[in-house]
């Protein structure tokens, strides 16, 4: 047997080493191609109103970031459980019975690596090179790239605002092939911020299962709804994957912290997966994260879910007094995706000159799928009203003549 240790030859290599094919498949995040710009702009001393990146601008609730430190400063924090610390586990099993009033085992939940490792766990056990998942165009960008990383093909569903931008159960039948795998939905969504009506997701769930498919839940916005409380998927049944993140409501985007509910009979193959891909997900994130659900932790994200619902309040009204066409108000989330089609034919265009014009940075629909991209974009209200306001009055002098 060789010695492993002894060094290898240097080998000589082509500059130009060819890639995997489904690179040229993966399409690059457009988003952070707009902020890059903002960012040279402001290097260059000019002032940016940013709307474009999904983030919260609040930071992680005092309670986490002290038990952070304290979990730094008292524990040795080395790898953890695939899986997960038991305890955070056990806290999320409880959030979902004090919150829905869905019994979660905490045997079916699995903390990942953000929310992306939640996809990447679910998708690397369901899909096979050449399977079809389905999806709404527009969705959240990674999704389609997720599944190309497993061979496997997105396609998408158009959906419009007579929908309310989300795929209902006729759209999945015409859609559903010998080819698809399965479906995954998001409530709320990104880029629209709308949620799919109940009897509908009960309604694709039980199509998707009478076809051996499988059904995968974004349900990472949940928590930051403005009006009739948002059932979970899982209570529809056990048979049903669902994706849920830290970043959102819970503020802590950077901690890179998710988890994923899966059937039982799943757990042990995610385990798997999960030690060879990640090992575990940050064990200070974890350790913060017990935090999260703390009754005081709970009242400092409430506040701030009224604030962005009154942010929201303002932007819908005021995009569509510019002459942005903003046909559904936006139930979850922090974006509104707004039709962008009397100032200009292309959306990445609009934006960019939006930018370099008026200092303002939106998210173009090129990011969001195939269906219509070029009359659309996304803006977050994931600032302060202060700031909203500007970028409304900067927007407002761009476009009007």
């Amino acid at each position: 047997m060789p010695d492993m240790t002894e060094p290898r030859p240097t080998m000589k290599r082509d500059a130009r080493l060819a890639t995997a094919a489904r690179i040229a498949e993966i399409e690059p995040f457009h988003v952070m191609e707009v902020q890059n710009r903002a960012h040279e702009l402001e290097a260059q001393g000019r002032r940016i109103v940013h709307m474009e990146i999904g983030q919260p601008d609040f930071a992680a609730p005092p309670q986490v970031v002290e038990a952070a430190v304290h979990a730094m400063r008292e524990r040795s924090l080395g790898y953890t459980a695939a899986l997960g610390i038991p305890e955070l586990r056990e806290a999320i099993s409880a959030h979902y019975l004090q919150r829905y009033g869905v019994a979660v085992p905490a045997e079916r939940i699995v903390v990942t690596a953000g929310a992306s490792g939640a996809f990447l766990l679910a998708l690397g056990a369901l899909v096979d090179p050449g399977d079809e998942v389905l999806m709404p165009d527009p969705c959240y960008p990674c999704n389609r790239n997720f599944v190309r990383l497993f061979e496997g093909r997105a396609r998408g569903i158009a959906v419009d605002e007579r929908q309310f931008y989300q795929p209902v159960i006729g759209d999945v039948r015409s859609a559903w092939s010998p080819r698809v795998r399965g479906i995954m939905l998001a409530s709320p969504s990104n880029p629209t911020g709308t949620t799919i009506q109940a009897g509908e997701l009960r309604g694709i769930v039980e199509f998707a299962r009478s076809r051996d498919g499988f059904a995968l839940v974004d349900e990472i916005y949940h928590g930051l709804t403005y009006g009739e409380p948002v059932p979970t998927a899982l209570s529809l049944g056990e048979e049903i994957f669902v994706v849920n993140s830290f970043s959102k409501y819970f503020n802590m985007t950077g901690w890179r912290l998710g988890w994923l509910v899966v059937p039982q009979s799943h757990v042990r193959d995610i385990e798997k997966l999960a030690q060879n891909a990640f090992i575990c997900a940050s064990a200070p994130a974890q350790y913060a994260a017990l935090a999260a659900f703390l009754p005081g932790t709970l009242e400092v994200l409430e506040a701030r879910r009224a604030e962005f619902r009154r942010r929201r309040d303002f932007l819908v009204p005021a995009l569509r007094s510019l002459g942005f066409s903003v046909p559904v108000v936006p139930q979850g989330a922090f974006y509104i995706y707004a039709g962008c089609e009397r100032f200009a034919a292309d959306s990445w265009e609009f934006a960019m000159r939006l930018l370099d014009d008026a200092g303002v940075a939106i998210t173009p629909g090129l990011d969001f799928g195939t269906n219509r991209p070029e009359r659309h974009v996304r803006i977050a209200y994931t600032r302060s009203m202060e700031e909203l306001q500007e970028g409304v009055e900067r927007i407002a002098r761009a476009v009007r003549p």
